[in-house]
């Protein structure tokens, strides 16, 4: 079953996506727009805008049985082998290479056709795709979710309901966020860790995960890369992370859900981790490649306009009160201002040597719920422990720093 978007809302959010959070379209421009066929509507007023603007569109046809157009689907997951996987056709990279922008439309007629795959087959394709991945991570480029039955299926709710939540939070100017993120982004740069302290719903222990952030930089997202946004985020020097966290609010990963998880860390790498639902897939993530057994990311959810909490980690990582983090790769931007130059490029590595920026095939966000019923107790940083107001976090007041924010430095 298709949903129906008036069209008048598809051109605001196309021209959200275009004009927004890619900075406009040159002549020049090869903009990829990639999905399945089933967000067509939105890929189509898209391509328009980008024709009509003398750019060129690249359109990448996403097959239902490939989870997000990685080089290989599901099929060949099941029914090739790794040797197959490796042979990635230089065609495929080059056309990433090619393009100047990039747009993915987040959204699946069926995530059961690419769920349940080979472990060594499915971890071997998230190897070979990781080049591909890292092409249009140092280009601009925009995620958005199109509602589709499948994705409503996962959610538990009725079509019409979930296309009104995903619609309403995209027809929201991204602009607002900057003015409602800025305390945080402002503390969160002169700080020098993350404590976080979760408490396990079956034992009622207390446990506490600490990180470096230390010359870290850190990034306001007001939409310029997730569309609906509303975080501020971070890379940890990941050799730092030590201590336990206990995420619990649900994730889909390639269509499968993964609930309660629970991680142990010692000198940066994950060494025990548990998950009351969906175990296998988690265990799929952690153990993909070393980089896998790290921590890539830390962030604060800062979106108090999202009407629901959904799984899908582009809205659930958002919702304001909530904390996640990512098993797996971290954002180079994160530690070098020009990750694309040569010299970044060399920093970037050098970095990576020194336990500091993690590289992996694996990006994926888990989340925790600070608001009341969820696991989250307490978010600090340095020794300034956060509140949260009308559920988005907040800087006490006489913690707030004045002034214009001071870069601490790449290195």
């Amino acid at each position: 079953m298709s949903v129906h978007i008036e069209r008048e809302k598809l051109e605001k959010w196309a021209d959200y996506l275009l004009d927004y959070s890619l900075g406009g379209i040159k002549e020049d421009d090869v903009v990829m727009i990639k999905g399945e066929h089933i967000a067509w509507p939105l890929m189509s007023v898209l391509q328009d805008k980008v024709f009509a603007a003398g750019a060129i569109a690249d359109m990448n046809i996403v097959a239902p049985d490939n989870d997000r157009g990685k080089v290989w689907g599901a099929s060949m997951a099941r029914h090739g082998s790794v040797r197959q996987i490796e042979r990635v056709p230089q065609w495929h990279i080059d056309r990433y290479k090619a393009m100047t922008k990039y747009i993915e439309i987040l959204g699946a007629e069926d995530p059961a056709l690419y769920a349940g795959t080979p472990e060594e087959t499915a971890q071997a394709i998230m190897r070979v795709d990781e080049p591909v991945k890292n092409i249009r991570l140092l280009k601009p480029w925009v995620l958005t979710l199109y509602p589709t039955q499948g994705f409503a299926d996962m959610e538990g709710m009725s079509l019409e309901r979930y296309t009104e939540v995903i619609v309403n939070a995209s027809m929201v100017d991204p602009r607002m966020l900057d003015e409602v993120e800025d305390d945080i982004y402002r503390l969160m740069d002169k700080s020098d860790t993350i404590r976080i302290v979760t408490e396990h719903p079956d034992n009622g222990k207390e446990l506490q995960l600490t990180m470096d952030i230390s010359r870290r930089n850190i990034i306001k997202c007001t939409g310029k890369r997730n569309f609906p946004d509303g975080e501020v985020f971070t890379s940890p020097n990941y050799s730092t992370v030590e201590g336990e966290i206990f995420v619990d609010l649900p994730v889909s990963f390639v269509g499968t859900t993964i609930r309660g998880i629970h991680l142990r860390f010692e000198k940066g790498r994950i060494v025990d981790y548990s998950a009351k639902e969906g175990f296998e897939a988690l265990q799929k993530i952690i153990e993909t490649d070393e980089g896998s057994h790290h921590l890539g990311e830390v962030a604060l959810g800062m979106n108090n306009g999202i009407e629901e909490v959904l799984k899908h980690p582009l809205f659930v990582e958002k919702v304001g009160g909530t904390l996640h983090i990512a098993i797996g790769a971290s954002y180079p931007e994160c530690y070098v201002d020009d990750p694309a130059s040569e010299e970044g490029k060399k920093q970037t590595d050098e970095l990576n040597k020194q336990g500091k920026l993690n590289r992996s095939a694996q990006h994926v966000d888990i989340v925790t719920d600070f608001r009341p019923g969820g696991s989250g107790r307490a978010v600090y940083l340095d020794d300034v422990k956060l509140d949260i107001e009308n559920n988005i976090w907040v800087v006490p007041e006489k913690h707030r720093v004045k002034g214009p924010a001071v870069a601490k430095g790449n290195w």
